[in-house]
């Protein structure tokens, strides 16, 4: 026993001094000083050998995986620290050999979506005329959407905002709650809570159950405005008008009023803006009119300010709403609505 653990820690002593690196550390260490290596073997046997050779061979077999022990402690803490060092100079190397004036790696930067850059804009425009920013929930009651608005239940306007109904119903038993069809609702609530003069507009998404194509959109971005004061035109609309197309589309953008039927306004006008695309002369985006339809306005309906609370004898307001999606359509010379939907990076990089 004594002659064998001896052998076995030369042998250890020997292999332990050719190795360089950690994993063949612990190789040697499982091999000589792990559960099923010849040293702890050794040890198991002791209970076998005769009382004073016992005594003997555990004192030295205690010894031996005591050293053995603290030599591959040592030889640990050697090699870590030589492979800390080794990498520090190769990175002083590579430090060394870098061009510190050369530019760096761009980072990849994001940005707005086009259609809420619009909104902004948009939002810019207005509030530059005195007009307040606004916004409410995309759930509206039945009173607000249309009665509000002198749109009554038997009214044929409900027919082109056929819309998507909520599972509510008032205590008449009647459904009163849907996705807003238009952001005239959030004007006519403005009626409600302010108080003369009023200067609002208010962005946000609205919903309509249509066919979708080129110019259209089940649900899309909305923005309806009103002006509530002594006094106020159809001249004042118009001035309103031309000074968005100006700042909006640029100097020399024609701007086209027809007269139009909403019911909410009396008397009423279609609001268009000369197409970017033709730039008059007829396309497949414009219909071959060369004009684009941007939105409706008018004198706000004496009714509507009733219900308001407001006295059309004394007050006079103009409102007008528009789609937003439409509008980079004809600023930047878009075809089809449905592209700025359809998460195409090439398409919205160019923006």
């Amino acid at each position: 026993m004594i002659q064998r653990l001896e052998e076995l820690k030369q042998n250890a002593l020997r292999e332990l001094e050719a190795i360089k690196d950690l994993p063949n550390l612990e190789s040697w260490r499982v091999h000589y000083l792990g559960r099923k290596s010849d040293l702890t073997g050794m040890l198991r046997g002791l209970a076998e050998l005769p009382l004073e050779e016992r005594k003997t061979a555990g004192a030295m077999a205690n010894k031996v995986r005591l050293s053995l022990e603290n030599l591959v402690a040592e030889k640990t803490e050697a090699l870590k620290n030589s492979a800390i060092t080794n990498l520090s100079s190769k990175g002083d190397a590579a430090s060394a050999r870098q061009d510190i004036t050369l530019p760096g790696r761009p980072f990849p930067a994001g940005k707005l979506h086009p259609i809420t850059e619009t909104i902004e804009e948009i939002c810019d425009i207005f509030s530059s005329m005195g007009f307040a920013v606004v916004e409410s929930n995309d759930t509206e009651l039945d009173y607000f959407n249309f009665e509000a608005l002198n749109i009554p239940a038997e009214h044929p306007a409900r027919d082109n905002m056929s819309t998507f109904w909520l599972d509510y119903e008032n205590e008449r038993g009647e459904r009163s709650m849907l996705l807003r069809t238009h952001n005239t609702c959030v004007s006519a609530r403005m009626l409600t809570k302010l108080k003369p003069p009023i200067r609002t507009i208010a962005p946000g998404w609205v919903y309509r159950y249509e066919a979708t194509d080129a110019t259209h959109l089940t649900m899309f971005h909305h923005v309806d405005g009103i002006a509530v004061d002594k006094g106020i035109t159809m001249a004042d609309l118009k001035g309103v008008f031309f000074e968005f197309a100006s700042q909006f589309y640029g100097e020399g953008r024609r701007v086209r009023f027809r007269p139009d039927f909403f019911p909410f306004v009396e008397p009423g006008v279609e609001v268009a803006v000369e197409c970017v695309v033709c730039h008059g002369v007829g396309c497949r985006l414009c219909g071959n009119s060369g004009w684009i339809e941007i939105g409706g306005a008018g004198m706000t309906h004496p009714k509507v300010l009733e219900r308001g609370g407001i006295d059309p004898n004394v007050y006079t307001s103009f409102a007008f709403g528009f789609g937003v999606d439409r509008m980079p359509m004809l600023k930047y010379g878009v075809d089809d609505i449905r592209l700025f939907f359809n998460s195409d990076l090439r398409f919205l990089k160019q923006f």
